[in-house]
């Protein structure tokens, strides 16, 4: 009886080692620079600044009015590439002083935003404002 029951265990057992992945995962560490590391800290300060100035509730009334929606907005600043975050960021340090609570600067970067959400919907990117015909 043992004979009949060894057969087929043993047969599974080769099998089972048969299936086994024996490779070895080998770990590729390499030096990282340090401008890279300076560029993606500012890539992500640039964004907190971005997201924390859209955040404000005087920016997101002036987004409304333009019929931008601050929940979309603030999704759309999240997939924005390093090259447009860095220009949004620049383009909010070219305000003249003391432009957090100007509404004239408020509106200029509302706009800044809009244009960049526009671009992106013509570019077939994004599906923001329904008035807009992606060339897809």
């Amino acid at each position: 009886m043992l004979k009949n029951i060894l057969k087929p265990v043993s047969l599974l057992l080769v099998f089972s080692f048969l299936l086994l992945d024996l490779s070895v995962q080998t770990a590729n560490a390499q030096m990282v620079d340090t401008s890279t590391v300076i560029a993606e800290q500012q890539q992500e300060t640039n964004r907190e600044r971005v997201a924390v100035f859209l955040d404000r509730e005087d920016v997101q009334k002036v987004m409304v009015q333009q019929g931008v929606d601050p929940t979309e907005a603030q999704k759309r600043v999240a997939s924005l590439s390093p090259a447009e975050l860095t220009k949004m960021a620049n383009s909010m340090d070219q305000l003249p002083a003391g432009a957090d609570g100007g509404a004239g600067a408020i509106v200029g970067a509302v706009v800044f935003v809009f244009v960049v959400l526009l671009i992106t919907d013509l570019l077939g990117l994004t599906h923001v404002f329904p008035f807009v015909n992606a060339q897809s």
